[in-house]
């Protein structure tokens, strides 16, 4: 990993599922001097290296000259069509607000990225959400900075303030097959949210020589054990 003494991030979706543990750790590492959190509301901690700007829309409309310019920016966002209500609801979050907030932290002087996708993430998907996933990666690709990495990991393990039922019901399922998960399958393998936050500041945290990088589950935790 890069040996630079200070850090300064900026990071969207901090009250979700990889946000929240983003920012736990974050805030543990002593490299990180601050973070910026663009937030619909208000966090539920406080701590003195955590400045939270609030907006509905998690635009910067004012930067004082005097704060200092964030490197790295992390991008967790996304909903589900359930939670959206309809598609054109779910493709305006998880691929027009996601490329937004990137161009926003890249008029905030960030270089370096790690977005989190999903896994399956395809023009050609059946899944209007898994097209949108790729859409917004490919948009990002293109917007010029000097390091992208998307995570695309499984099924996701943790506690969310709204608990997802389908969510869960696939936890459950893989769990009972997971003896028979190897090969292209152990990208299935659920993944807990706080492994992917770990893999998205290694990658961007790192000297990659890749300028776009992206991660399925399995590679998340072969990068997390590189750096252990």
């Amino acid at each position: 990993m890069s040996e630079e003494k200070t850090r300064v991030i900026v990071i969207a979706g901090a009250t979700g599922l990889i946000g929240t543990e983003l920012v736990k750790q974050m805030l543990e590492a002593e490299p990180i001097t601050h973070i910026y959190a663009l937030s619909r509301r208000s966090l539920p901690f406080y701590h003195p290296k955590l400045e939270v700007i609030k907006d509905p829309h998690l635009q910067v409309k004012d930067w004082p000259s005097e704060n200092p310019s964030p490197k790295y920016g992390f991008i967790s966002l996304g909903t589900t069509i359930k939670q959206a209500g309809s598609k054109k609801e779910l493709e305006r979050i998880d691929y027009h607000l996601v490329c937004d907030v990137a161009q926003t932290m890249k008029r905030l002087g960030v270089t370096h990225i790690a977005i989190a996708s999903s896994y399956g993430a395809s023009t050609h998907a059946i899944s209007h959400y898994l097209r949108c996933k790729r859409k917004m990666e490919m948009a990002i690709e293109t917007m010029g900075f000097e390091h992208v990495t998307f995570v695309r990991p499984g099924p996701l393990v943790g506690l969310r303030d709204t608990p997802r039922k389908d969510e869960a019901v696939i936890q459950l399922v893989l769990k009972s097959i997971r003896p028979l998960m190897f090969g292209k399958l152990a990208k299935l393998i659920p993944i807990q949210a706080s492994e992917v936050a770990k893999a998205m500041q290694c990658s961007v945290f790192s000297n990659c020589e890749h300028k776009i990088r992206t991660l399925d589950s399995i590679q998340i935790r072969n990068l997390i054990n590189r750096y252990q």
